[in-house]
């Protein structure tokens, strides 16, 4: 019969899990629940969290997967959420000597997905308006984060101006809503198309606010229209969602590709996952139907290739697409038969379909009870370990 790990050797393994918001090992912060071993080295994992939504589940799950299964005799690892209940929290607080516990950013919201390009001039603001549109046109719940600081045009191609958002009872902005679709950006806190001259520090700040102090709600999608560059704002952004995924746009020309390489190359240095590439203004499309590739051609598809990621989709540019984004209403919605929109509705259907399963929590156990062991679960209950990127 095949050795296994013991429950301690398991814990000990365990002990480079680090929950990123409360920077301390789960194993300290006496987060590992329960820890079961079956005869055949199936290993069960149950790991509590501080709240039901928690955003860094995605997290949690890689890692400990990560943890334990390179341990010797462990054939494969599962791994099961539960909640801290009141008492458990306030143990918790008291051994990290704090009043309360973070609540989570963006808690309730299942996949954050950062737009970036490391250069302007790719049509990324007009892709995320246009993108978010088309996932709310498939029935998703979907928020637009405009990030471009110094660069903010969502409001504009959502029609929105510069409409001061209301703050709730709670104390939290409530984020404004057009076209089925969740939108904030620092355009609603300025005069209109007044420029905002911002040092690190400042930005830091708003950026946090932005994300911790919105009432975003229940979102199936947060699409994050990220500035050009890898500065201090996508740095920032890094930093505080350490869950989110990478979606890079080029052209199709080699000066695009090769800047654009440079945002891919951030996403990695923060370990975050690149979710696919889209190339951009893949041809311009005249009314008549001819196609001139006035970018060249191919540049999207060799990047992906490069990164070994998906090439998600290829937008042409057509007159309309323009039109829309400044008359403030997404292509998508109001001319969905036109090229470009065909490409990103085609594109939303690959985010969705590369987007991991959302992972349930497990009911609160009882302390005092005992905890159900390997291959007690039902079948249904027992997920897969790990978080493998289906490819579209």
């Amino acid at each position: 019969m095949t050795n296994v790990p013991s429950r301690e050797e398991i814990r000990r393994a365990l002990e480079v899990v680090i929950d990123p918001e409360l920077h301390r090992s789960i194993v300290e912060l006496d987060m590992v629940r329960s820890i079961e071993v079956s005869a055949n080295g199936v290993v069960d994992v149950t790991v509590s969290l501080t709240t039901a939504g928690c955003p860094i589940k995605g997290h949690f799950q890689t890692a400990v997967s990560a943890a334990v299964a390179p341990l010797e005799g462990v054939t494969a690892v599962n791994v099961y959420f539960d909640v801290l209940d009141d008492a458990q929290r306030a143990a918790l607080q008291q051994k990290l000597g704090r009043g309360s516990l973070p609540q989570g950013t963006l808690a309730q919201v299942h996949n954050v997905i950062c737009v970036g390009s490391g250069k302007g001039g790719v049509g990324k603001s007009t892709l995320t308006a246009n993108l978010a549109a088309a996932l709310a046109g498939e029935g998703k719940r979907v928020g637009v984060l405009d990030a471009d600081v110094w660069g903010y045009s969502i409001p504009r191609m959502y029609g929105l101006g510069a409409t001061r958002p209301e703050v709730s009872a709670q104390r939290k902005i409530i984020p404004l809503e057009a076209h089925g679709v969740k939108v904030m950006s620092i355009g609603f806190f300025v005069e209109e198309d007044a420029a905002v001259v911002w040092r690190g520090p400042m930005l830091h700040k708003a950026l946090t606010q932005f994300l911790q102090d919105v009432d975003w709600g229940a979102l199936d999608y947060l699409l994050i229209d990220l500035p050009p560059g890898t500065g201090d704002v996508s740095m920032t952004l890094a930093q505080l969602l350490p869950q989110a995924r990478f979606l890079i746009v080029t052209t199709p020309q080699a000066t695009a590709q090769k800047v654009a390489r440079r945002a891919a190359q951030m996403a990695e240095k923060f370990s975050l996952e690149i979710v696919g590439v889209v190339e951009n203004m893949s041809g311009f499309r005249t009314p008549s139907g001819e196609h001139y590739a006035i970018f060249g051609n191919g540049g999207g598809g060799e990047l992906a290739e490069e990164l070994d990621v998906p090439l998600l989709g290829r937008v042409p540019l057509t007159m309309p697409l323009r039109e829309h984004s400044d008359g403030g209403a997404p292509l998508v919605l109001d001319e969905p038969g036109d090229p470009a929109a065909q490409a990103i509705e085609q594109l939303a259907r690959g985010v969705i379909a590369t987007s991991p399963p959302e992972l349930d929590t497990l009911p609160l156990y009882d302390g005092d009870a005992k905890q159900p062991s390997a291959g007690e679960l039902p079948a249904e209950a027992r997920k897969p370990a790990g978080m493998s990127l289906p490819m579209a």
